[in-house]
């Protein structure tokens, strides 16, 4: 290996994990408000980038359907907990969050797909509807069961990545596709060649980060979800709905899944199925950072997307192995590290 080849691969896993860093930090997020390890935090990477190659083809992509399918559910089980707590007055609130939004998202969608609109336009439409399917998915399946464990928790998320990846072969179909690059400039920067694609991801990477720590440390929503994160029941009896905490992480979460997606098509062909994979690497990345620390967990990433670079060059058929190992010893440090007790704090 020379020193071209050396930069060419540290390229490919620095912008490859700049994607699983996005991913590490929706899993942290998510797990550190809810306790959820969201294992279909990768579908959202496939749905986004399925739907916005759909756009690209004057297609109405399929995604609208499980958005209506979990919008009439989630309102379905909102209205009927809100009359069962005779809580009326937070019906209109309800019905704008669980029904009116997916539906305009919808119908915005069917009316605009065919259209050929600009990648832009159609990369915050796909970006819209995928983030909108975080509340629906946090609504129906995990906030009925908030207070179980963890373990049970996890069970239920790996249904979900079944469910949704079973859905996504009927909904786009086992082809995979590959969306357009945002931009085509190329630049020479010694011997390796820079695209405009590649700064697309390494840009927008950073400028999620800096989103994010500006969102937590500067607003009073980023400040209760830290709250609800560091002591669930504190932050409740200091007025702050959990409920709404984890809607809000499920959001976030996915809005970050999207942008992934939105991210990496240019560069990769993506299937229904190939979020899973790409999600336990983000979720690599996440225990790399302890699931609690966003720094530690792009760091992770940044790791995760090298040795995956470079185990590619030299033993292409065992990268996977040499990336999934990773976290053998981190778990093992950490294990010795940390002290035991027979039940986790609630």
């Amino acid at each position: 290996m020379d020193f071209t080849i050396a930069a060419l691969l540290t390229q490919d896993g620095v912008i490859t994990g700049a994607v699983y860093a996005l991913l590490a930090m929706g899993i942290v997020l998510v797990f550190s408000v809810t306790r959820v390890i969201f294992v279909p935090q990768g579908d959202y990477v496939a749905y986004a980038a399925l739907t916005m190659a759909a756009m690209q083809a004057g297609k109405t992509p399929g995604v609208i359907w499980l958005l209506l399918i979990l919008s009439t559910i989630a309102t379905a089980m909102e209205v009927s907990a809100l009359v069962r707590s005779k809580s009326t007055s937070r019906l209109p609130r309800a019905l704008l969050t669980y029904l009116a939004i997916p539906a305009l998202l919808v119908a915005l969608t069917i009316f605009l797909a065919p259209l050929q609109l600009s990648i832009y336009l159609q990369a915050g439409l796909t970006l819209a509807l995928v983030t909108c399917l975080g509340p629906l998915l946090y609504r129906v399946a995990y906030r009925p069961v908030a207070n179980a464990s963890v373990l049970v928790l996890l069970i239920i998320s790996v249904a979900v990545h079944l469910a949704i990846t079973g859905l996504g072969l009927i909904l786009f179909g086992a082809e995979g596709s590959r969306t357009t690059p945002y931009s085509d400039a190329r630049f020479n920067l010694g011997p390796i060649q820079v695209t405009g694609q590649s700064l697309w991801v390494l840009g927008t990477t950073l400028l999620a980060i800096v989103a994010l720590y500006v969102f937590f440390n500067q607003t009073v929503r980023g400040k209760a979800l830290q709250a609800t994160a560091v002591n669930r029941v504190g932050s409740q009896l200091m007025g702050i709905r959990s409920n709404e905490a984890g809607s809000q992480a499920f959001l976030l979460s996915a809005l970050i899944g999207g942008l992934s997606g939105l991210l990496i098509a240019p560069i990769t062909t993506i299937f229904y199925d190939t979020g899973f994979l790409i999600g336990l690497k983000g979720f690599v990345a996440a225990i790399v950072g302890g699931l609690f620390s966003y720094p530690l967990a792009a760091a992770g990433a940044l790791l995760v997307g090298l040795m995956e670079a470079f185990a590619s060059f030299w033993a292409s058929a065992f990268k996977e192995v040499f990336v999934f190992t990773l976290i053998l010893p981190v778990l093992l440090w950490r294990s010795l590290r940390t002290h035991h007790s027979e039940e986790d704090e609630e």
